[in-house]
C-alpha cells in the first residue's frame, strides 16, 4: 500500500525569472503531482509506463527549451562548466527514467514511490540549484540587451 503522495507545491523559490522556463516547471510540477495522485490510488505497470512516458516527454521538451535559451545566450562561452553540469543533470534525469521504463518492460516490479521520489527529489533540486543559476544568468544578458 502506497503512502499518500504529498503534493510538490510551487511557490516563488523556484522561480528563475524566465518566464519560458517557469511556465514549463510549473507544467512539471502538475504533472508530477497528477501521476502521484494517480499512483497514490493504485499502481500498475501500465499506468507506471504511461506516466513515465509523458514525464519523459515533457521533460525532454522542457530540456531542449533550455539547452536552446543556452546557446541563444552563450551561456557556454561564459561558464563552460557549469553548461556542462546542467546538460549532464539533463542526460542523467533522461537515462534514469528510460532505465525505469525499461525496467517496467521486462516485467521487474519497480516502486512507485521510488519513482515519485526520485522525480520530486530531483525536479526540486535541479531547479532550485541548476536552473536558478541559468535563469540569473539569462535574466543578467535579457537586462542588458
Amino acid at each position: 500500500m502506497s503512502t499518500p503522495y504529498q503534493p510538490l507545491v510551487w511557490n516563488e523559490n523556484f522561480a528563475t525569472g524566465v518566464t519560458e522556463i517557469d511556465e514549463q516547471h510549473m507544467i512539471l510540477v502538475h504533472t508530477l503531482n497528477e501521476a502521484g495522485a494517480k499512483l497514490t490510488l493504485g499502481a500498475n505497470p501500465q499506468l507506471l509506463e504511461q506516466i513515465t512516458q509523458d514525464l519523459l516527454s515533457y521533460a525532454l521538451y522542457h530540456f531542449d527549451t533550455e539547452e536552446e535559451l543556452m546557446q541563444e545566450y552563450g551561456y557556454a562561452e561564459e561558464t563552460e562548466e557549469a553548461m556542462n553540469r546542467h546538460l549532464q543533470q539533463h542526460r542523467g534525469f533522461s537515462a534514469k527514467v528510460v532505465a525505469v521504463r525499461e525496467s517496467l518492460k521486462d516485467g521487474q516490479l519497480v516502486s512507485s514511490d521510488d519513482i515519485l521520489n526520485f522525480l520530486n527529489t530531483w525536479l526540486v533540486n535541479h531547479i532550485l540549484n541548476t536552473d536558478k543559476r541559468l535563469g540569473a544568468f539569462i535574466n543578467a544578458k535579457r537586462s542588458v540587451g
